[in-house]
């Protein structure tokens, strides 16, 4: 058994076992590993991390005897990794959905011209000069799976939405002079100038009854093993994975619908075309009671139906049929607009209508206002309140334009108001919670009405007295009498400080109380409003134990508006401390409306907040392994930890917290193949946890390894020395002489040496504990210079033997560190031989005889079952043999 071997064995008595990831080349050695591995519920890498490693490997450019780049070999090796990528997208049934989700556009290029390759599709003839009809099956379908790829790249390319990082993964995966974004720049304009052909092809292929047949992994091992007869083999009905013309049909439909769709901005008659495809879409689904090769989004699929159906005019406002999106669309074509409130006020109780859409309703009246249309103000009040009222039922915060509608309202606009509140509540089904939401609409309606009628509009209708009870309208209506009369006193000129109401300094003291102790972030904000509006005062110095990092501090503080500035601070500050005390949960919703209040106004806080998110989703999962938990980080946080690592600093605050502890996630979760080749240079450079990573992941990858592949142990070794080096500090005195006053820290180090042990206590994985005690066993004894005792560990050899500067070292923190490093290790796993082995040893040459003997006769016990079996030789060597006449 390998050493590292033996480490994932040993600690398994400390935490639950987590099978090393499958390395791509092992997929070259086993013809079945491949498939064995997808056939897994749980496959590690997962399905499409496969398809970016083989084609990176397969895509790197070769280096000829003149030290000149060359393009990729044409050689087996490569088309093998080639073949192994198409194998794992036929395992996924070419399902675009997955491989888009998974996949660049430059990979997914790659992978889908690779397939149109081995499907024989003649070169140098565009594809819309080809005849469907007359290719084999597989060849057809490549070109008909090209050519859809193409029409809904072109699509999603359009849509709206922010850039987001590439994975570190796939930065550099076809390892090409342009950056990543340049290149899918560059086959998007291809695509896009192809596009009349690619749906040229596809609406050809809509012309073809016979069934279709795919590329399986079978058929992909006959053309491997025979590549003149594996393309005509899969003609045949027993070869190839079948698709029907009706399923295949229905998916060039929905696809064909998409791409007009995204037309029909520049030209009205797409929208008809888009129309009819996404109309024989749903046609044909109908014909199918399980659709196993029908990859498409049916809510999307409704969306799109109905949005055409609107914007060609085909929507009928008396069909029953419509959902209520196309209800409320027909509505604002037909310009109903009484009806379209109704519909609003029924939607309070039926909530049919998500919120975003209501919103979205709102501002295009505002929008058409704003552009001159006349007598539209009105309809957008009682879009407002209904909104508003629909915010108040769900608990939702009440949006800055209702509240400006509260300033001076006229009095038919708070009976509507009224209106709105009594028929948006069933009294005799509504819950409890519901109507105790209300009391708090009405009673926020009741204080932010100035005028005294009106308040006494609200406090008279039926609906608030047959809500409140008779002694909370009564201590309501007493409040607004005192209000009242404050902003009377209020108004006259100069007041002295005992004009100022007592309650006011109370209501504050309470409301800083509530605002220390609350959790939720939606309370914070209200609590913080009213806060505000009694006095003007920085409201984050009510805790002395609220704490945000320094690096953030004054990007906080120089937040202009007083109430965002307090409001960031507190749920930053309120979050770190829930994640100290592992409260994930609050964390989550307090640094998530965190982020999306910055989002509004700051990008660089924006980018502070994902860190800190990235931060506690780390812990987060790191503390469910602490406590037992053997699930794998999901792939999802893996890419995005390795996008912090690569992240290009531009004027932003970074905490190292963040980058020490992505680095140690990675060494624990064995990404060392990410840390060793996939790093950027320049980051390494500028990270020390990140060159201290990619040191401990080379290592531990060459193990045992030749002499020659002991580079890397040597860098790693030189950089501890730096660590636990000294400098001395000198001073002249008034004779003129030079005295030693002091030995410092070298400033020489990567790291400080309590920020590198902090580090160390981080890590988890055997192998790189081993490692680091491997190098501080043999660094201890050339400080230690004895001879006669030796401490053990496992690959001593690895390391250098002699120091060029002794007297530069820290030898007391050399001790302290290398005890410190294997008391951790044990905690982590005290069944490990070799660090039991190496304890005792400690132990025995600082002549603490009683716990050395302690230690070798745990180590002893664990190897031999409780001294049942022979302790192997490995255990108690000779030296352990001899050294036990001291214990006699």
């Amino acid at each position: 058994m390998s050493a590292e071997a033996a480490d994932r064995v040993a600690v398994s008595g400390s935490r639950p076992s987590t099978p090393p990831q499958t390395s791509w080349f092992e997929f070259l050695l086993d013809e079945m590993l491949l498939e064995n591995h997808l056939q897994k519920s749980h496959p590690d890498p997962v399905p499409v991390q496969l398809v970016i490693q083989f084609l990176e490997q397969a895509a790197k450019p070769s280096v000829n005897e003149q030290n000149q780049v060359q393009p990729p070999a044409d050689n087996r090796r490569n088309r093998t990794l080639k073949l192994l990528a198409l194998k794992v997208a036929a395992h996924l049934k070419w399902d675009l959905d997955v491989l888009e989700k998974g996949l660049t556009i430059p990979v997914l290029n790659m992978l889908l011209n690779e397939l149109l390759c081995v499907s024989k599709v003649p070169p140098g003839v565009k594809h819309v000069d080809l005849d469907l009809s007359t290719l084999p099956p597989t060849t057809a379908m490549a070109v008909i799976i090209y050519n859809r790829w193409a029409i809904r790249t072109i699509v999603l390319s359009s849509f709206p939405e922010k850039q987001t990082k590439p994975g570190p993964h796939q930065m550099n995966m076809l390892n090409i002079v342009q950056q990543e974004k340049e290149l899918t720049e560059n086959i998007l304009s291809v695509l896009k100038e192809q596009a009349a052909d690619s749906i040229m092809v596809l609406e050809g292929s809509l012309g073809l009854k016979k069934d279709f047949y795919i590329h399986t992994l079978r058929t992909l091992d006959l053309l491997a093993a025979d590549p003149s007869t594996a393309n005509g083999e899969t003609e045949s009905s027993t070869a190839g994975l079948r698709i029907s013309a009706d399923e295949l049909h229905c998916q060039v439909h929905y696809d064909l619908g998409g791409i007009f769709f995204q037309q029909g901005c520049s030209d009205q008659l797409a929208y008809e075309k888009a129309r009819e495809h996404f109309q024989q879409t749903r046609e044909l689904l109908l014909k199918f009671d399980l659709t196993l090769h029908v990859h498409l989004d049916e809510k999307r699929l409704a969306g799109y139906w109905n949005a055409c159906r609107a914007l060609t005019g085909a929507l009928d406002p008396s069909d029953t049929q419509l959902n209520p999106y196309g209800q409320i669309n027909s509505l604002i074509r037909t310009r109903n607009y009484q009806a379209l409130v109704e519909a609003f006020i029924k939607d309070n109780v039926s909530l049919s209508l998500p919120n975003h859409l209501r919103q979205s309703v709102l501002r295009e009246f505002l929008h058409k206002v704003q552009q001159g249309e006349r007598g539209l103000d009105e309809v957008c009040h009682k879009l407002c309140v209904c909104n508003a009222v629909r915010d108040a039922l769900q608990g939702e915060v009440l949006s800055v334009r209702f509240q400006q509608l509260l300033h001076k309202p006229r009095k038919h606009v708070v009976d509507f108001m009224l209106e709105v509140c009594t028929r948006s509540l069933d009294k005799d089904r509504s819950s409890e919670t519901s109507k105790r939401k209300m009391v708090i609409f009405l009673k926020t309606l009741c204080e932010s009405l100035a005028e005294p009628h009106l308040v006494f509009v609200v406090t008279a209708h039926k609906l608030f007295t047959e809500l409140l009870k008779e002694e909370d309208r009564k201590i309501l209506v007493e409040q607004m009498r005192k209000r009242s009369a404050t902003v009377n006193l209020c108004a006259k000129p100069l007041p002295s400080f005992y004009d100022i109401p007592a309650a006011a300094s109370v209501n504050i003291g309470q409301l800083e109380q509530q605002l220390i102790l609350c959790l939720d972030a939606r309370r914070i904000r209200q609590i913080l409003i009213e806060l505000h509006s009694m006095a003007e005062r920085p409201f984050w110095r009510v805790n002395n134990k609220w704490e945000v990092p320094p690096d953030y501090i004054n990007v906080i503080l120089n937040i202009k508006d007083n109430l965002t500035k307090d409001l960031v601070y507190i749920l930053m500050a309120k979050g770190l401390h829930c994640i100290t005390v592992k409260d994930f949960a609050h964390t989550r919703q307090l640094f998530s409306a965190c982020l999306e209040l910055v989002t509004e106004f700051s990008p660089k806080l924006r980018q502070v907040m994902l860190n800190e998110m990235l931060l506690l989703e780390v812990r987060a999962h790191e503390t469910g392994v602490a406590e037992g938990s053997n699930v794998r980080p999901p792939p999802d946080l893996v890419s995005r930890v390795r996008g912090y690592l690569e992240m290009r600093i531009h004027d932003l605050p970074l905490r190292q917290i963040v980058g020490e502890e992505c680095v140690a996630f990675m060494l624990n979760w064995r990404e060392n193949e990410y840390l060793t080749l996939q790093v950027p240079q320049q980051l390494v450079m500028n990270n020390p946890y990140i060159k201290l990573g990619q040191l401990l992941a080379s290592t531990c990858k060459e193990l045992p390894g030749p002499k020659e592949s002991r580079r890397t142990a040597k860098e790693l070794w030189e950089v501890v020395v730096q660590i636990c080096s000294v400098s001395n500090q000198h001073k002249r005195n008034s004779d003129g002489r030079v005295s030693l006053i002091k030995q410092r820290e070298s400033s020489m180090g990567i790291l400080q040496r309590s920020r590198f042990i902090t580090f160390i206590k981080k890590l988890r994985e055997p192998l790189v504990l081993t490692t680091l005690i491997s190098l501080f066993v043999r660094f201890h004894s050339i400080v230690r210079d004895d001879i006669v005792n030796e401490v053990t560990a496992e690959h001593l050899a690895i390391w250098p033997s002699t120091l060029a500067n002794m007297q530069a070292v820290d030898v007391e923190a050399v001790a302290v560190t290398v005890k410190e490093l294997v008391t951790y290790a044990l905690t982590l796993n005290p069944n490990n031989q070799s660090w039991l082995i190496t304890q005792a040893d400690i132990y025995f040459v600082t002549n603490q005889y009683s716990a050395a003997l302690h230690f070798y006769l745990q180590a002893g016990a664990v190897c031999s079952d409780f001294f049942t079996k022979a302790v192997a030789p490995d255990v108690y060597t000779d030296q352990v043999e001899k050294q036990s006449g001291v214990f006699k």
